[in-house]
């Protein structure tokens, strides 16, 4: 029983992971490029993480047996009573309110599909900082897969070779600028690379729970999300207001961008890496196939290579070879 379970859940996990992956950029680009009133990208992300910071204090609430008293006590012992611990997050809180900001501008500017396709490389930059902060080693085989993986993120960006074109075909929405985004979606890849592994850190230095480390990067997070949204958007909100341009796909956005992560990390656990990667790469596989009908997105075989060697790329990172058989026969 236990093991069809654990069957079930991995199936689960692989659905989760394409759907949201595939989503998120999907809606962004939608949320980005449609007619009417354009929404104020600040005000989304500071919204999405007080909604995440709802979602995890409602989590570690049902950790501690359904009990505010327990969550109080919680929060007092492993957040309060521990400022200097707490004071570590405002790094990466920092930085995924600017990498957040950064992917709506690579939504704007980008097609979903290519958008999707760029976004893989916080792999290369997650790699690096492994190397660089966590001081692990990468073995050969994911030397090749990330030097594959800018080999192909290169073909589908040059693959978009009439940016002029592109800018006609969106009827709303900033001006379209494909280097702009990609720029923006490198400076995310780089900035989510080092915040993930700067978190990763912080949780294995210390016993406080995953849960409780997201209520301590979202609560940190709303002043840095605030201060945002007056710097760049404060004329707009004075004279519209904080939710202009809001309706219920942009808060079903705001929902699917706090909570999707979340989703994830509880159904990871029941994933490998294979299945990560088949997800990854059908994630990208659904994201073209739908931008062709809702973005009249043109596939172009030059794209389609950048793409295979992308998901290829991932494949092979994600891939743990066999241990050398007669290394291990020598042993024995």
């Amino acid at each position: 029983m236990e093991l069809k379970n654990a069957e079930n859940m991995k199936y689960i996990s692989l659905v989760t992971l394409t759907v949201q992956n595939a989503a998120l950029g999907l809606s962004m680009r939608y949320a980005r490029t449609r007619v009417g009133d354009m929404f104020l990208s600040s005000t989304a992300v500071l919204m999405s993480e007080f909604v995440k910071l709802l979602s995890c204090l409602w989590l570690v609430y049902h950790e501690e047996g359904n009990s505010l008293i327990k969550l109080k006590e919680a929060i007092n012992i492993q957040i309060i009573k521990q400022p200097l611990d707490t004071l570590k997050v405002c790094v990466p809180s920092m930085v995924y309110v600017v990498q957040n900001n950064l992917l709506y501008v690579a939504a704007s500017h980008l097609d979903a599909a290519t958008y999707q396709v760029t976004y893989q490389l916080k792999i290369l930059t997650a790699a690096l900082f492994t190397v660089a902060i966590l001081k692990r080693q990468l073995i050969t085989t994911q030397w090749i897969a990330l030097v594959v993986l800018l080999v192909g993120v290169a073909m589908v960006q040059l693959a978009q070779t009439e940016p002029e074109k592109s800018d006609k075909t969106v009827p709303s929405g900033p001006e379209q600028h494909r280097w702009i985004g990609f720029g923006a979606a490198l400076s995310a890849c780089v900035l989510s690379g080092f915040a993930g592994i700067y978190f990763e850190k912080i949780l294995k230095g210390s016993n406080v729970s995953v849960w409780m480390r997201n209520i301590q990067l979202s609560f940190l997070s709303l002043p840095f999300g605030l201060f945002t949204c007056l710097l760049y958007d404060w004329s707009t909100i004075s004279s519209q207001g904080f939710f202009f341009g809001y309706d219920a796909f942009i808060w079903y956005l705001v929902t699917l961008q706090a909570t999707g992560g979340l989703l994830v990390a509880m159904v990871v656990k029941y994933a490998d890496n294979i299945l990560k990667g088949f997800a990854t790469s059908l994630a990208i596989i659904l994201s073209c196939v739908l931008s062709i009908y809702l973005f009249d997105f043109h596939l172009t075989l030059q794209f389609s290579l950048g793409t295979l060697l992308v998901m290829g790329s991932v494949f092979l990172y994600s891939y743990t070879p066999p241990k050398n058989v007669h290394a291990q026969t020598a042993k024995i």
